[in-house]
């Protein structure tokens, strides 16, 4: 199996099922789908138990995103862990274009290109068009949490998605400069895209419990050995790069690898 999709969910059925649709309708063989239920109250569990196609896992409690995925990554038997929200929908064959692409451009890890915001729009013919003109467009040396696939070997040699649950949403990019600062090549590929509704499931706990961050920021930079000074520059270099990138992308293909839908126009999000 070259390829297992792996989905933390946690609720939002409406949002798990839409993806799994998503993903099966553009050519991901059902086999290689594995939903991780993160303690769900809602009818997740009765929705999984019907779908016999796919498989699933019940946690009794909340594991988080780095739980998940590294049950998920531990249990997939395939040369790519592809670490996917379940509020997303994909464009056809995207799992394969964005690992074709990765293959193509020599990465270990890989995102697909991105859209963001309400589901106003064509996402197919727009998907479409954008993967046309946007194959062979790569931002090396930056990945996202919606949707990035791991190559089994980089498991093995740096390990797995953090599972210190004070991190709270910033898993990703933990992971993220883990990668860079052990040489694992990485990057983002404009030859696959889908469409993020925009962190339902975070959204929703955040409601339903007052908190307005779900982990410790303090706490993430400390771990990542970064004081004020260092926090700084980070969060410079990281707008600076988004600036460049979406300039260069825009003036060579005319489209950004990470666009946002806002009152049916769309702009470029110049953020990391």
């Amino acid at each position: 199996m070259r390829y297992t999709v792996v989905i933390p969910v946690l609720d939002q059925l409406h949002y798990t099922r839409q993806c799994v649709e998503s993903l099966i309708a553009g050519g991901t063989p059902p086999q290689n789908i594995l939903v991780i239920d993160n303690g769900s109250g809602d009818d997740t569990p009765q929705w999984l138990a019907s779908r016999s196609d796919i498989r699933s896992l019940r946690n009794r409690v909340n594991l988080g995103c780095g739980g998940a995925w590294t049950q998920g990554a531990l249990l997939a038997a395939s040369e790519w862990a592809v670490l996917l929200n379940n509020d997303v929908i994909v464009a056809e064959h995207a799992m394969d274009h964005m690992l074709d692409a990765a293959d193509r451009q020599g990465l270990d890890v890989v995102s697909s290109a991105l859209v963001e915001g309400p589901l106003d729009y064509d996402f197919a013919a727009h998907a479409q068009i954008f993967q046309t003109r946007m194959a062979g467009m790569l931002r090396r040396g930056w990945f996202h949490g919606v949707c990035f696939a791991v190559r089994r070997s980089v498991f093995e040699r740096i390990g797995f998605p953090d599972t210190d649950r004070q991190l709270g949403g910033r898993e990703d990019v933990e992971y993220l400069l883990r990668c860079l600062r052990h040489g694992v090549p990485v990057g983002t590929v404009g030859d696959a895209l889908l469409h993020h509704f925009g962190s339902i499931t975070q959204k929703a706990i955040k409601l339903d419990t007052g908190q307005a961050d779900l982990g410790d920021r303090d706490h993430f930079y400390r771990k990542m050995g970064m004081g004020w000074l260092a926090r700084k520059r980070f969060k410079r270099e990281r707008k600076q790069m988004a600036h460049d990138w979406v300039a260069a992308e825009r003036s060579q293909r005319g489209y950004a690898m990470h666009m946002l839908r806002e009152h049916g126009l769309w702009r470029d999000a110049e953020y990391l």
